[in-house]
């Protein structure tokens, strides 16, 4: 037996592969059409999941349907400040709710109210007073949504 060709085979289904030495070691050459069908599939696969990332990320971190911006605030009392905002909706149509909040000056956030926007126009702005549990030294829209809670649409008795 000579261990640089591997040995000599023992049995009848064990004559093409040998038992020890290099050839036992390492793999058979693939052929060229095999390494292509692995690099066209792996290809392929990189490609749909590029796509896959491309859809995701253009959902979460294309423009919202409705989007609130600060214009200003007015602190009324150490316990209240007056916040204007502006509602920005792809679809007056439909309600909306934003979430404005006031700030301390230690950055806490010290006061928040959710706000109905009924149908309307695309562009409008409102004013609403927070009331706050530390003197407030800023107020802001924290977010806006087309997700209404159902506390803010039904009617109280």
């Amino acid at each position: 037996m000579n261990s640089s060709d591997g040995g000599t085979p023992q049995g009848p289904d064990l004559h093409d592969r040998p038992q020890s030495g290099p050839r036992a070691t390492y793999p058979v050459e693939q052929s060229a059409r095999s390494k292509r069908y692995w690099f066209l599939g792996l290809s392929a696969l990189v490609v749909i999941t590029g796509v896959v990332l491309a859809l995701i990320s253009y959902q979460k971190f294309a423009d919202p349907d409705v989007s609130g911006q600060a214009t200003g605030y007015e602190i009324l009392d150490p316990s209240t400040v007056a916040v204007q905002f502006t509602v920005n909706r792809a679809d007056p149509t439909q309600p909306a709710s934003c979430v404005v909040r006031a700030r301390s000056i230690d950055g806490d956030e010290t006061g928040r109210r959710e706000v109905l926007i009924a149908p309307g126009v695309a562009q409008e702005g409102h004013r609403v007073n927070v009331s706050t549990s530390k003197p407030p030294v800023i107020g802001e829209v924290f977010g806006c949504t087309t997700d209404v809670p159902a506390y803010l649409t039904e009617q109280t008795r």
